[in-house]
């Protein structure tokens, strides 16, 4: 069978772009690999009616409410590659199955690569974050650390005091300016340029010395790629943002090949919840627009 148009990625943005999609009356087929981003984070905040709910619950809502539609095909499995012929686009899964369609949304997700520190990667999006406006407030105003990985930190470090008393772990990859010291003293952020040995407890920060940070929650730039190769199968542009590369997209979530939108975080240099939801209503509704007017 032969859709409309296939959404490959079934978190927030490509349940919200398909949800578009089905209520226009359009056969869809949405494909999950089940992997969110942020399955490790117990709640989810600043999503609008949604403050302080577990993130699993809002996305088994959606697609509860999404897959009451008929026109609506879910399918579970991995998406492997896709290609573009004169008929339309072909995606072909890890089970050897191949799906056709007109159009094509990619809400591929992230991967986030950590800094390789002991007792880090099991903390993530548990004390260990990388937005103060997804969980900042929760922190309660308690010490909070700002891990460096490169010039992106110092972005963080001088937004984090909003939320608590900062300090700026430099660990050796990031050696902020003389003004930018100056500008970090005015926030009264205090510089820690001692290597971390490893994270323990809560978000405690042990140093290479022996000493240790007592930290209510530390944040870092997490480096990110889009999830999947489907991208690269079919050449879509991408940009290089500060944390890595995304699909370019104009205002209506085309990307640089025809047929082709893509939404959330894969398309985003940044994201969350209510923004890939956002992102993925407008991409659902340009895509139904362009299935009428080409």
């Amino acid at each position: 069978m032969s859709y409309d148009v296939i959404v490959v990625g079934g978190s927030y943005a490509g349940m919200s772009a398909a949800l578009q999609i089905a209520r226009a009356r359009r056969n869809i087929m949405v494909i999950d690999a089940g992997v969110r981003r942020n399955r490790f984070a117990a709640h989810s905040h600043g999503f609008l009616g949604q403050d302080g709910v577990d993130p699993a619950q809002i996305a088994a809502t959606a697609r509860e409410q999404l897959v009451a539609y008929p026109n609506v095909v879910w399918t579970e499995g991995q998406a492997d590659h896709a290609a573009k012929d004169d008929r339309g686009f072909t995606v072909m899964m890890r089970d050897g199955a191949e799906h056709r369609s007109s159009r094509l949304v990619l809400a591929l997700g992230v991967t986030d690569t950590l800094p390789e520190i002991p007792g880090l990667q099991e903390r993530w999006g548990r004390s260990v974050f990388h937005c103060p406006y997804c969980h900042g407030f929760e922190l309660g105003g308690g010490p909070l650390g700002v891990l460096a990985v490169g010039d992106v930190s110092m972005h963080q470090a001088i937004l984090i005091p909003e939320w608590g008393p900062t300090t700026l772990l430099t660990n050796g990859a990031f050696e902020p300016t003389s003004e930018q010291l100056t500008e970090l003293d005015s926030r009264s952020v205090t510089v820690e340029r001692t290597p971390v040995a490893r994270i323990t407890g809560r978000a405690d920060v042990e140093l290479a010395d022996g000493r240790v940070l007592s930290l209510a929650g530390l944040f870092t730039a997490s480096r990110t790629r889009p999830s999947s190769s489907l991208a690269d199968d079919l050449g879509c542009a991408l940009d290089e943002g500060p944390l890595g590369p995304f699909l370019r997209t104009d205002a209506m979530k085309a990307t640089s090949i025809p047929g082709v939108f893509a939404c959330g975080d894969a398309a985003r240099g940044a994201g969350s919840v209510s923004l890939a939801v956002g992102d993925g209503a407008l991409a659902g509704a340009a895509v139904h627009r362009s299935l009428i007017l080409g």
